[in-house]
């Protein structure tokens, strides 16, 4: 199973969903990012928050729908309120959509300490998060069912 994260420059909180869900993630899923107008680079904190959580930063760069274009996902998750409301491309077709919206630890105001602390804590909601799809079963739940189950666990 596939599973786009999206947001709006895909440089933190797409990006922190991507990395972290492929390192919770079983054999069998991979999650990537977007953006719909990306930012071109991965924010530096971003990079940081991951690397001191112990989780891989290989691979990350910041690109736009458009990079998927050939492989669309089977899930699209927004992450981020300013992309909550725009239209998935038209190529990734039926994908399951979803808005697990979060705020923006790159605009968190204050000395380092407290911007280093709301990245911990986004990335911690994101963990949460990611488990929560992680332990769904599959094998059972009709497509309505999982829609219904993404959208609560966007609310967590």
């Amino acid at each position: 199973m596939r599973v786009l994260f999206m947001c709006t420059a895909n440089s933190c909180r797409s990006i922190l969903s991507e990395a972290l869900f492929n390192h919770l993630a079983p054999e069998g899923f991979e999650a990537i990012s977007s953006g719909s107008f990306p930012r071109g680079q991965v924010l530096p904190r971003s990079l940081t928050t991951l690397e001191q959580a112990g989780i891989s930063t290989a691979g990350l760069s910041s690109k736009g729908n458009d990079a998927f274009e050939g492989s669309p996902p089977d899930i699209v998750i927004t992450v981020c309120d300013k992309a909550a409301g725009e239209a998935c491309p038209v190529y990734f077709g039926p994908a399951l959509k979803s808005h697990w919206g979060l705020e923006d630890p790159s605009e968190a105001m204050g000395d380092e300490a407290a911007v280093n602390a709301a990245f911990r804590a986004t990335l911690a909601r994101i963990e949460q998060r990611c488990k929560a799809f992680l332990a769904l079963s599959f094998d059972t739940l009709t497509r309505d069912e999982l829609k219904r189950e993404l959208d609560r666990i966007g609310s967590l």
